[in-house]
């Protein structure tokens, strides 16, 4: 993997690297300890344990013969944190912006799957503490362990060092992922079951027609159907992602037929 540095100047140095699949045969990388990754990130833990306990999956406390404190509570505690840290960070960012663009934009945000992305971009899986039946079937690639890993760490790092560290560490990953969330503020799924409403098509259906590759880097094709007809497909790294390609393609492909009612400005209202 090669990877480069994007320095925030302020709170964290974001990790910037060319993705290269996973196969069986990829070079196997050592657990990163907390106290490496907490120097790595710039967090300043005063408390080590702490940050230790937020890396610390039930799959792993379950097989210490100790007892060892597994990742939840710091799960639940960071999850309330972040909703209000993105909630006030899209207020603050975005003064113009009305009411209900703010709430979709925090519950992207904050939903599992972008979660997951912020942790792949710290490289947060491979200091996660796993069992070894997590581990060995690529848990730390998954996005359910990693947005979930991610939320504990906000929570850790709000109880050692209090909510501006949190702010501090981050902006950067919010104004990163901006321009992204800004694109998909309007939801294809939702913009496309208005517009086939309105055109008296009924309502969209999405079938699952094919699934790829193993458990933890799965694929899914994502079929569009319209008054009976197929309108759209779409790929993602889950049903939903791939809905909404889907939905996007089949958007694109209406608003662009010859006998449709809408202008090219109401189009461009439509982000299309």
């Amino acid at each position: 993997m090669d990877r480069y540095f994007l320095t925030t100047g302020r709170g964290i140095s974001l990790p910037e690297f060319r993705e290269v699949p996973v196969t069986p045969n990829s070079p196997k990388r050592e657990m990163e300890p907390a106290s490496s990754l907490n120097e790595r990130l710039g967090l300043s833990f005063s408390n080590v344990s702490l940050l230790t306990r937020a890396l610390t999956h039930r799959s792993y406390a379950n097989e210490q013969f100790e007892g060892v404190e597994d990742n939840e509570r710091l799960e639940f505690l960071g999850d309330a944190v972040l909703d209000f840290i993105v909630g006030e960070w899209a207020y603050n960012r975005f003064p113009e912006m009305p009411e209900g663009d703010l709430t979709k934009i925090r519950s992207s945000l904050v939903r599992n799957e972008r979660l997951a992305e912020f942790s792949r971009r710290l490289e947060l899986g491979f200091a996660l503490r796993l069992g070894r039946g997590e581990k060995s079937s690529g848990g730390h690639l998954r996005d359910n362990l990693l947005g979930s890993a991610f939320e504990a760490l906000i929570g850790a790092l709000y109880l050692d060092s209090g909510l501006e560290a949190v702010k501090r560490f981050m902006q950067p990953l919010l104004e990163w992922m901006s321009p992204s969330i800004l694109d998909e503020l309007h939801d294809p799924k939702s913009q496309l079951q208005e517009i086939t409403q309105s055109l008296k098509l009924g309502t969209p259906h999405y079938r699952v027609i094919n699934t790829s590759g193993p458990d933890h880097a799965r694929m899914y094709e994502v079929e569009v159907e319209i008054a009976s007809e197929v309108k759209g497909r779409g790929t993602g790294s889950s049903k939903s992602a791939a809905e909404h390609a889907g939905a996007k393609d089949a958007l694109e492909k209406i608003l662009n037929t010859k006998d449709t009612k809408y202008t090219k400005e109401e189009k461009k209202d439509l982000n299309l």
